[in-house]
């Protein structure tokens, strides 16, 4: 399965310079095994995605397909073939 992830400016030196990332993945495709993939690819990303037990970190929003994951299944949403996954870090400040 092919995922299309798509990146902010602020991670996409940590992926080459990417802006969109085309990821095959194996079935069934969940949020965590693109992650996983994307891990063996860009370690630097990896750390910046997900905390050391491997959970999603918390002020980064992952949407799959338009649709917010962490209430629906976070890491365990499965993914369709050609889904569009966008990671968005959360801004704060004043």
């Amino acid at each position: 399965m092919r995922i299309t992830v798509l990146l902010p400016g602020t991670l996409r030196e940590k992926a080459g310079g990417e802006a969109k990332l085309d990821v095959e993945v194996g079935e069934p495709a969940t949020l965590g095994t693109l992650l996983d993939a994307l891990a063996e690819r860009y370690p630097a990303l990896e750390r910046r995605l997900r905390d050391e037990q491997a959970g999603l970190r918390r002020y980064v929003n992952f949407f799959v397909d338009g649709e917010e994951c962490r209430h629906h299944g976070g890491p365990d949403v499965v993914l369709r073939d050609a889904a569009e996954v966008q990671i968005i870090p959360s801004v704060a400040g004043g």
